[in-house]
């Protein structure tokens, strides 16, 4: 069983910044794919950027290219959303998600994740 808890939420104005966090519990340090995906208020969830367990491979959805960054801290296991020039557009509920494999053709699809975080949420304020 892998549980994953996020952090880092908030209410922001528009072009602010943010830092969500993803942390595996557990005694033991592990360093799993890691996905972040997003819900909107009334939509679907939606792919934002995912990273593999070494920390070299990422992935980012053409909407938040260039202003979010994933990383990882492999000493915590714990893996970060740096979130800037936030929009309104960005309001969502965001969630981490551990993914077996990931590969360039299956980064983007929620049923390649299978343990999820509850989530935490982002409000942008315009």
């Amino acid at each position: 069983q892998v549980q994953l808890v996020e952090s880092g939420g908030g209410l922001v104005p528009t072009g602010d910044s943010l830092r969500l966090s993803c942390v595996p519990s557990g005694r033991t340090i592990v360093n799993y794919n890691i996905g972040w995906f997003r819900q909107p208020p009334g939509k679907e969830r939606e792919f934002v950027a995912a990273i593999d367990w070494s920390g070299t491979v990422t992935y980012y959805a053409d909407s938040v290219k260039g202003r979010f960054t994933i990383s990882r801290d492999s000493a915590k296991g714990t893996v970060y959303l740096h979130m800037s020039s936030l929009q309104p557009a960005d309001t969502a509920v965001y969630s981490c998600a551990r993914a077996q494999t990931l590969g360039p053709h299956d980064y983007h699809y929620v049923g390649s994740y299978d343990y999820w975080g509850q989530g935490t949420q982002v409000t942008v304020s315009s």
